[in-house]
């Protein structure tokens, strides 16, 4: 088999020699980039041999799939897939793998760092001092009693509700379907319109599917209280972006902390929500940890040894 990873992965080029040699030895080619490039021409070039393909959160349309006729299978170092046309895949015999789990502490922990930095404006203040000026009358919000709506509760929604007790939150958890283990948590399920109502903190855990798109609608940031806050660390279409920074403008709700937008970063300097207020934006970082990508390449690669088994 031919194995290619056409992007770094954060992985060591000591890790790559390593496998490498592995894949030698059982008789498989492995070839590796230690830099990432995007355009289809480029994408192309690296997988058109490919029998096996590692890619991350790089865009994969149909017009470089097109051009990788040996391509069996896709191992890929992310949880969503919907940068990659599954339809095509489907209909090429290719089969798909993503990495879940990997980054399940690493969005997590973000998401309460977003909600503490809205509440205690640190991302603001930290301009401010640069500035000369000094705290003002300002006065921060404390995270102890909040109520936290908490939109999706897989493997990141369930993390992040156990971090969010532990700071003596109130939870409210919208999903399809309610999970016998956020259940014995003590963590009441409603309906979304209602969590949108009666939560000080909205913070979104779903993955992009047509019927998550735009969940997050006009309609429902106005069900928000004016005191609410908004964390995305899921996926930007979730939310009705310029929706969202009107509302933030208007004072409609208090702030938003943004960590996914429609395409990935970066972004056009007159995105609406980097002239937003209150709203600090972050260049989709939250799987972006040392130790989430530790785990990664060693999923990733399993995964990849496991096909070649078959």
């Amino acid at each position: 088999m031919n194995i290619v990873c056409v992007e770094p992965l954060g992985i060591s080029q000591e890790y790559f020699e390593n496998l490498k040699k592995e894949f030698a030895s059982q008789g498989h080619q492995f070839r590796y980039y230690l830099d990432r490039k995007e355009d289809v021409a480029t994408l192309a070039n690296r997988m058109k041999d490919a029998d096996i393909a590692v890619i991350s959160n790089i865009k994969l349309p149909v017009e470089v799939l097109e051009q990788c006729p040996h391509l069996q299978y896709l191992s890929v170092a992310f949880t969503g897939l919907d940068h990659i046309d599954l339809d095509y895949c489907k209909s090429h015999s290719i089969a798909v793998q993503n990495a879940a789990g990997y980054s399940t502490t690493a969005v997590s922990e973000l998401a309460i760092g977003l909600m503490i930095d809205l509440l205690r404006q640190i991302t603001h203040f930290d301009g401010t001092i640069r500035h000369g000026e000094g705290r003002g009358a300002f006065l921060g919000r404390e995270l102890r009693g909040k109520t936290v709506g908490v939109v999706g509760t897989g493997a990141i929604g369930t993390a992040t509700i156990r971090l969010l007790i532990a700071f003596g939150c109130k939870i409210l958890a919208y999903n399809r379907r309610e999970h016998p283990d956020v259940v014995s948590l003590g963590v009441c399920y409603t309906d979304l319109d209602t969590l949108m109502r009666e939560s000080d903190i909205v913070t979104l855990h779903v993955p992009m599917t047509a019927e998550t798109h735009h969940l997050i609608s006009r309609e429902r940031l106005a069900m928000m209280k004016p005191s609410a806050i908004l964390v995305n660390t899921a996926r930007g279409n979730v939310v009705d972006i310029p929706a969202l920074a009107e509302a933030l403008t208007k004072g409609t709700i208090a702030g938003a902390a943004i960590d996914v937008y429609e395409k990935e970063p970066p972004l056009p300097l007159d995105h609406p929500l980097l002239n937003a207020p209150n709203c600090v934006c972050l260049p989709h970082i939250g799987y972006a940890s040392r130790e989430a990508f530790d785990i990664r390449a060693d999923i990733v690669f399993d995964h990849v040894r496991n096909f070649l088994r078959k």
